[in-house]
């Protein structure tokens, strides 16, 4: 472990509270009629079939598809309006409270990379409110596949390498044992669990077919950042 010389996360769920963001986004016209926990599993479900279905689309055309499906799913009126504006509030949806500071601490020791199944309009809106520049981002409108895809992390390993980092020198962190754990753990990198919902079922994100292994899990960053230090 103390050859680690970067860290490589996912965003949305593990830096950025996507839950909360997606449920202010969708609003009222769905919250007040469906409970939360279902409305994000539904979520879920409806995301990861858009972007297997259809991986070269951009990210706002994922959610503004997704959103019909939900409006069709709980008896409510397609609105391409709001379907829009919900596949427009990327980047609004909110930094976790501990994602800037401990990023910016973990910046001091390492290079920090990120790899997610957005595109990059939408990411450079969230870039601003978390205030940290990172090493590289790597995003599903570039390499032209969604993650669970192994092939995003394929191209997250090729692009760490042109870095002089290689697949035993960092760790990947994230929120999604569907997204980002179970195929970055079969591709045998490192991994970190930060288990945002602390131990919780549903929410935002598909569960695997089978809990996939990890080398390492969290809570929040503070314990990652702590954990860390320790091979600084």
């Amino acid at each position: 472990m103390n050859a680690i010389r970067a860290l490589s996360f996912d965003c949305y769920g593990t830096l950025i509270d996507w839950e909360t963001g997606i449920l202010e986004a969708l609003g009222p016209r769905f919250t007040d009629v469906v409970m939360d926990d279902v409305l994000l599993h539904a979520f879920a479900q409806a995301e990861s079939a858009v972007e297997q279905a259809h991986p070269h689309w951009r990210y706002p055309r994922v959610l503004a598809e997704v959103h019909r499906r939900l409006s069709s799913q709980f008896g409510l009126k397609p609105d391409a309006g709001k379907a829009q504006a919900f596949a427009a509030s990327v980047g609004d949806w909110p930094p976790f409270a501990d994602s800037t500071p401990m990023l910016r601490e973990l910046k001091s020791h390492f290079a920090l990379f990120v790899l997610s199944n957005v595109d990059m309009e939408s990411f450079t809106r969230t870039q601003r409110r978390l205030g940290v520049d990172f090493d590289g981002v790597y995003t599903a409108e570039e390499i032209g596949v969604y993650k669970p895809d192994p092939q995003a992390f394929a191209f997250l390993l090729a692009r760490l390498a042109e870095h002089d980092v290689h697949r035993h020198q960092f760790i990947h962190i994230a929120q999604s044992l569907y997204h980002d754990i179970a195929p970055a753990a079969e591709m045998g990198l490192t991994t970190c669990w930060l288990d945002r919902r602390r131990g919780r079922q549903g929410g935002a994100a598909r569960t695997p077919a089978a809990m996939p292994t990890y080398d390492w899990r969290h809570q929040d960053l503070r314990q990652l950042v702590d954990h860390l230090t320790c091979y600084c």
